[in-house]
Protein backbone atom coordinates (compact mmCIF):
# COMPACT_ATOMS: atom_id res chain seq x y z
CA UNK A 1 0.00 0.00 0.00
CA UNK A 2 1.56 3.40 -1.09
CA UNK A 3 0.94 5.63 2.19
CA UNK A 4 2.71 8.72 1.01
CA UNK A 5 0.78 12.05 1.55
CA UNK A 6 -0.43 12.79 -1.77
CA UNK A 7 -1.21 8.92 -2.63
CA UNK A 8 -5.06 7.63 -4.02
CA UNK A 9 -6.48 5.00 -1.29
CA UNK A 10 -6.75 1.51 -3.64
CA UNK A 11 -8.15 -0.70 -1.11
CA UNK A 12 -11.80 -1.21 0.05
CA UNK A 13 -13.44 1.38 2.89
CA UNK A 14 -12.90 -1.40 5.90
CA UNK A 15 -9.17 -1.55 4.61
CA UNK A 16 -9.25 2.34 5.12
CA UNK A 17 -10.09 2.00 8.40
CA UNK A 18 -8.19 -0.51 9.70
CA UNK A 19 -5.06 1.16 8.53
CA UNK A 20 -7.00 4.89 9.75
CA UNK A 21 -7.14 3.30 13.26
CA UNK A 22 -3.10 2.65 13.58
CA UNK A 23 -2.60 6.45 13.37
CA UNK A 24 -3.67 7.06 16.86
CA UNK A 25 -1.05 6.73 19.85
CA UNK A 26 -2.84 3.52 21.79
CA UNK A 27 -0.88 1.37 24.34
CA UNK A 28 -1.68 -2.10 24.78
CA UNK A 29 -5.70 -2.30 26.30
CA UNK A 30 -5.91 -4.99 29.29
CA UNK A 31 -8.63 -6.81 28.30
CA UNK A 32 -9.16 -8.37 31.89
CA UNK A 33 -9.86 -4.71 33.53
CA UNK A 34 -13.30 -4.24 31.06
CA UNK A 35 -16.27 -2.43 32.44
CA UNK A 36 -19.62 -3.41 32.53
CA UNK A 37 -21.37 -2.33 28.86
CA UNK A 38 -24.58 -0.40 29.71
CA UNK A 39 -27.81 -2.14 30.00
CA UNK A 40 -30.14 -1.98 27.26
CA UNK A 41 -33.22 -0.65 27.49
CA UNK A 42 -36.52 -2.47 27.68
CA UNK A 43 -37.88 -0.66 24.58
CA UNK A 44 -40.19 -1.42 22.02
CA UNK A 45 -38.76 -1.45 18.58
CA UNK A 46 -40.62 0.77 16.18
CA UNK A 47 -42.52 -0.22 12.95
CA UNK A 48 -41.03 0.93 9.46
CA UNK A 49 -43.77 2.92 9.68
CA UNK A 50 -43.03 4.93 12.64
CA UNK A 51 -39.49 5.04 12.19
CA UNK A 52 -40.15 7.34 9.01
CA UNK A 53 -42.34 9.36 10.49
CA UNK A 54 -40.20 10.12 13.34
CA UNK A 55 -37.53 10.93 10.88
CA UNK A 56 -39.74 13.08 8.79
CA UNK A 57 -40.86 15.21 11.32
CA UNK A 58 -39.16 18.59 11.45
CA UNK A 59 -37.11 19.21 14.70
CA UNK A 60 -37.81 22.33 16.44
CA UNK A 61 -34.12 23.73 16.88
CA UNK A 62 -33.40 26.13 19.34
CA UNK A 63 -31.64 29.41 18.36
CA UNK A 64 -29.53 28.75 21.47
CA UNK A 65 -28.17 25.41 19.43
CA UNK A 66 -27.29 27.26 16.38
CA UNK A 67 -24.93 29.70 18.33
CA UNK A 68 -23.54 27.58 19.99
CA UNK A 69 -22.86 24.65 17.06
CA UNK A 70 -21.93 27.93 15.13
CA UNK A 71 -19.79 29.26 17.97
CA UNK A 72 -17.92 26.10 19.03
CA UNK A 73 -17.96 24.13 15.78
CA UNK A 74 -20.09 21.44 17.38
CA UNK A 75 -23.64 20.36 19.06
CA UNK A 76 -25.24 17.94 20.93
CA UNK A 77 -29.09 18.07 20.88
CA UNK A 78 -30.94 15.92 23.32
CA UNK A 79 -34.48 13.77 22.41
CA UNK A 80 -33.78 14.07 18.64
CA UNK A 81 -35.03 10.37 18.05
CA UNK A 82 -37.34 8.44 20.12
CA UNK A 83 -35.98 5.54 21.93
CA UNK A 84 -38.63 3.13 19.93
CA UNK A 85 -36.85 3.91 16.75
CA UNK A 86 -33.18 3.51 17.96
CA UNK A 87 -34.02 0.17 19.21
CA UNK A 88 -35.40 -0.70 15.46
CA UNK A 89 -32.24 1.28 14.24
CA UNK A 90 -30.08 -0.55 16.82
CA UNK A 91 -31.59 -4.29 15.93
CA UNK A 92 -30.62 -3.84 12.20
CA UNK A 93 -27.00 -2.12 12.74
CA UNK A 94 -27.03 -5.73 14.72
CA UNK A 95 -27.67 -7.79 11.65
CA UNK A 96 -26.23 -5.61 9.01
CA UNK A 97 -22.98 -6.43 11.42
CA UNK A 98 -23.26 -10.12 11.68
CA UNK A 99 -23.92 -10.45 7.77
CA UNK A 100 -20.99 -8.32 7.09
CA UNK A 101 -18.27 -9.42 9.66
CA UNK A 102 -19.48 -12.64 12.02
CA UNK A 103 -19.17 -12.22 15.89
CA UNK A 104 -15.41 -12.33 16.27
CA UNK A 105 -14.47 -8.99 16.09
CA UNK A 106 -12.65 -7.66 19.41
CA UNK A 107 -10.56 -4.49 19.30
CA UNK A 108 -11.31 -3.59 15.51
CA UNK A 109 -13.22 -0.67 14.39
CA UNK A 110 -15.84 -1.82 11.80
CA UNK A 111 -17.14 0.34 9.45
CA UNK A 112 -20.33 -0.41 6.53
CA UNK A 113 -20.90 3.02 4.29
CA UNK A 114 -23.62 3.19 1.77
CA UNK A 115 -26.34 1.15 3.70
CA UNK A 116 -28.85 3.65 2.12
CA UNK A 117 -28.60 2.06 -0.94
CA UNK A 118 -29.69 -1.39 -0.01
CA UNK A 119 -31.24 -0.86 3.38
CA UNK A 120 -34.75 0.29 4.20
CA UNK A 121 -34.39 1.87 7.80
CA UNK A 122 -30.92 2.64 6.44
CA UNK A 123 -32.41 4.94 4.37
CA UNK A 124 -34.90 6.21 6.24
CA UNK A 125 -31.92 7.79 8.49
CA UNK A 126 -29.44 8.97 5.39
CA UNK A 127 -32.50 10.38 3.34
CA UNK A 128 -34.21 11.87 7.27
CA UNK A 129 -35.99 15.31 6.70
CA UNK A 130 -35.81 15.65 10.43
CA UNK A 131 -31.64 15.00 10.37
CA UNK A 132 -31.00 16.63 6.97
CA UNK A 133 -32.99 19.81 8.37
CA UNK A 134 -31.19 20.57 11.08
CA UNK A 135 -27.76 20.67 9.13
CA UNK A 136 -29.05 22.64 6.71
CA UNK A 137 -30.26 24.77 9.48
CA UNK A 138 -26.82 24.72 11.70
CA UNK A 139 -24.57 25.68 8.89
CA UNK A 140 -27.25 28.57 7.54
CA UNK A 141 -27.10 26.96 4.20
CA UNK A 142 -30.31 26.41 2.15
CA UNK A 143 -30.16 22.97 1.07
CA UNK A 144 -27.23 20.57 2.26
CA UNK A 145 -26.62 17.26 -0.29
CA UNK A 146 -25.47 13.66 1.22
CA UNK A 147 -22.09 12.55 1.07
CA UNK A 148 -22.42 9.80 2.84
CA UNK A 149 -23.70 6.76 5.58
CA UNK A 150 -21.55 4.99 8.16
CA UNK A 151 -22.58 2.53 10.52
CA UNK A 152 -19.50 2.55 12.98
CA UNK A 153 -18.71 -0.16 15.51
CA UNK A 154 -16.09 0.59 17.81
CA UNK A 155 -15.79 -2.93 19.22
CA UNK A 156 -14.76 -4.26 23.06
CA UNK A 157 -11.19 -2.94 23.60
CA UNK A 158 -10.72 -0.88 20.71
CA UNK A 159 -8.37 1.55 21.10
CA UNK A 160 -8.69 6.01 20.25
CA UNK A 161 -9.72 7.36 16.78
CA UNK A 162 -6.99 9.34 15.95
CA UNK A 163 -7.50 13.48 16.52
CA UNK A 164 -8.62 14.62 13.07
CA UNK A 165 -10.46 17.19 11.50
CA UNK A 166 -13.33 15.70 8.74
CA UNK A 167 -12.38 18.54 6.33
CA UNK A 168 -8.64 17.13 6.08
CA UNK A 169 -10.70 14.10 4.74
CA UNK A 170 -13.66 15.09 2.72
CA UNK A 171 -12.65 16.20 -0.49
CA UNK A 172 -15.03 18.52 -0.72
CA UNK A 173 -14.28 22.78 -1.57
CA UNK A 174 -16.59 24.36 1.38
CA UNK A 175 -16.25 25.32 5.10
CA UNK A 176 -20.41 24.15 4.90
CA UNK A 177 -19.67 20.36 5.28
CA UNK A 178 -21.11 18.67 8.99
CA UNK A 179 -21.63 15.18 10.29
CA UNK A 180 -24.09 13.47 12.17
CA UNK A 181 -23.58 11.32 15.03
CA UNK A 182 -26.67 8.88 16.56
CA UNK A 183 -25.34 6.51 18.87
CA UNK A 184 -27.56 3.42 18.83
CA UNK A 185 -27.75 2.79 22.63
CA UNK A 186 -26.12 4.81 25.90
CA UNK A 187 -22.57 5.59 25.69
CA UNK A 188 -20.88 6.27 28.86
CA UNK A 189 -17.08 7.48 29.42
CA UNK A 190 -16.05 4.15 29.41
CA UNK A 191 -17.04 3.32 25.87
CA UNK A 192 -15.51 6.24 24.22
CA UNK A 193 -17.78 9.00 23.37
CA UNK A 194 -17.43 11.58 20.48
CA UNK A 195 -15.21 14.12 22.02
CA UNK A 196 -15.17 17.43 20.16
CA UNK A 197 -12.99 19.98 20.93
CA UNK A 198 -14.27 23.91 20.85
CA UNK A 199 -12.90 26.19 18.33
CA UNK A 200 -12.01 28.52 21.15
CA UNK A 201 -9.39 26.26 22.50
CA UNK A 202 -8.12 26.11 18.49
CA UNK A 203 -5.07 28.04 18.00
CA UNK A 204 -2.22 28.75 15.78
CA UNK A 205 -0.07 26.14 17.35
CA UNK A 206 -2.77 23.46 16.86
CA UNK A 207 -3.54 24.59 13.15
CA UNK A 208 0.37 24.71 12.60
CA UNK A 209 0.73 21.09 12.84
CA UNK A 210 1.04 19.16 9.52
CA UNK A 211 -1.16 16.58 8.47
CA UNK A 212 0.85 13.04 7.63
CA UNK A 213 -0.51 9.99 6.85
CA UNK A 214 3.28 8.26 7.16
CA UNK A 215 2.69 7.65 11.21
CA UNK A 216 1.19 8.50 14.07
CA UNK A 217 3.15 12.30 14.71
CA UNK A 218 -0.29 13.78 14.00
CA UNK A 219 -2.11 12.36 16.69
CA UNK A 220 0.83 12.52 19.20
CA UNK A 221 1.94 16.19 18.31
CA UNK A 222 -2.44 17.05 18.46
CA UNK A 223 -2.70 15.16 22.16
CA UNK A 224 0.76 17.33 23.30
CA UNK A 225 -0.49 20.93 22.56
CA UNK A 226 -3.40 20.05 24.18
CA UNK A 227 -1.87 18.50 27.09
CA UNK A 228 0.58 21.66 27.39
CA UNK A 229 -2.05 23.83 27.94
CA UNK A 230 -4.49 21.60 29.84
CA UNK A 231 -7.25 21.98 27.27
CA UNK A 232 -9.76 18.51 26.96
CA UNK A 233 -12.22 17.97 24.70
CA UNK A 234 -15.90 17.83 25.21
CA UNK A 235 -16.58 14.29 26.04
CA UNK A 236 -19.53 14.08 27.52
CA UNK A 237 -21.60 10.71 27.84
CA UNK A 238 -24.51 10.33 25.65
CA UNK A 239 -27.69 8.97 26.04
CA UNK A 240 -30.56 7.58 23.42
CA UNK A 241 -32.11 10.20 21.51
CA UNK A 242 -28.93 12.54 21.67
CA UNK A 243 -27.72 13.41 18.00
CA UNK A 244 -24.13 15.04 17.82
CA UNK A 245 -23.49 17.18 14.63
CA UNK A 246 -19.58 18.18 14.04
CA UNK A 247 -18.36 21.17 11.52
CA UNK A 248 -16.07 19.65 9.33
CA UNK A 249 -13.52 22.24 11.08
CA UNK A 250 -14.06 20.79 14.18
CA UNK A 251 -11.10 18.65 15.94
CA UNK A 252 -12.21 15.62 17.35
CA UNK A 253 -11.53 11.99 18.85
CA UNK A 254 -13.06 9.44 20.66
CA UNK A 255 -11.78 7.15 23.61
CA UNK A 256 -10.79 3.58 23.85
CA UNK A 257 -13.92 1.47 24.34
CA UNK A 258 -13.40 -0.44 27.77
CA UNK A 259 -16.32 -1.79 27.55
CA UNK A 260 -17.57 -5.67 27.31
CA UNK A 261 -19.98 -4.33 24.27
CA UNK A 262 -19.39 -2.78 20.78
CA UNK A 263 -20.23 1.03 20.57
CA UNK A 264 -22.29 1.53 17.89
CA UNK A 265 -23.40 4.49 15.69
CA UNK A 266 -24.82 5.47 12.39
CA UNK A 267 -23.11 8.93 11.07
CA UNK A 268 -24.51 10.88 7.50
CA UNK A 269 -22.19 13.54 6.29
CA UNK A 270 -23.92 16.36 4.78
CA UNK A 271 -23.08 19.23 2.21
CA UNK A 272 -23.80 22.76 1.09
CA UNK A 273 -25.65 22.21 -2.19
CA UNK A 274 -23.40 23.73 -5.20
CA UNK A 275 -20.04 22.40 -3.57
CA UNK A 276 -17.23 21.30 -5.67
CA UNK A 277 -15.33 18.74 -4.86
CA UNK A 278 -11.45 20.20 -4.55
CA UNK A 279 -8.51 19.81 -7.13
CA UNK A 280 -5.96 17.07 -5.64
CA UNK A 281 -7.81 14.50 -3.68
CA UNK A 282 -5.25 12.29 -1.13
CA UNK A 283 -5.34 8.87 0.07
CA UNK A 284 -7.12 10.21 3.49
CA UNK A 285 -9.89 11.20 1.28
CA UNK A 286 -10.62 7.26 1.48
CA UNK A 287 -12.90 5.64 -1.68
CA UNK A 288 -14.40 8.87 -2.33
CA UNK A 289 -15.72 8.30 -5.60
CA UNK A 290 -17.22 5.52 -4.67
CA UNK A 291 -19.56 8.12 -2.77
CA UNK A 292 -19.61 10.98 -5.76
CA UNK A 293 -19.20 8.02 -9.33
CA UNK A 294 -18.68 10.31 -12.39
CA UNK A 295 -17.59 13.27 -10.45
CA UNK A 296 -13.98 14.41 -11.68
CA UNK A 297 -11.18 16.69 -8.78
CA UNK A 298 -12.57 19.96 -9.81
CA UNK A 299 -16.12 19.32 -10.42
CA UNK A 300 -19.60 20.08 -8.73
CA UNK A 301 -20.26 17.64 -6.15
CA UNK A 302 -23.86 16.21 -7.43
CA UNK A 303 -24.28 12.72 -8.49
CA UNK A 304 -27.48 10.16 -7.83
CA UNK A 305 -26.03 9.28 -5.05
CA UNK A 306 -25.82 12.67 -3.67
CA UNK A 307 -29.22 13.38 -3.33
CA UNK A 308 -31.12 16.92 -1.15
CA UNK A 309 -31.69 15.95 1.98
CA UNK A 310 -32.25 18.51 3.99
CA UNK A 311 -33.42 22.50 3.64
CA UNK A 312 -33.17 25.88 6.30
CA UNK A 313 -36.85 26.05 5.37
Amino acid sequence: MNTSDTAQWSGDDQEWWDWYMTLANNPPIDADTAEPAPAKPNTRAASDREVFTALDDPYELPSAATAFYRRNGYVRLPKVIPAQVIAALAARADQLLFDAHGTARPGRFLALEQLWRRDSLMLMVALSRRIGDIAAQLMGVDAVRLYHDNLLSKEPHCGRTPWHRDRDHYPLASTAVCTSWIPLHDVPAGMGPLACLPRAAVTAELLSIPVTVQDRSYDDRVAAELRSRGVAPDARPFEVGDVSFHAADTFHTAGVNRTTAPRRVLSSTYYEDGTRVIDQPTMLSGSWPDFLPGVEPGALASSHLNPVVGTAR
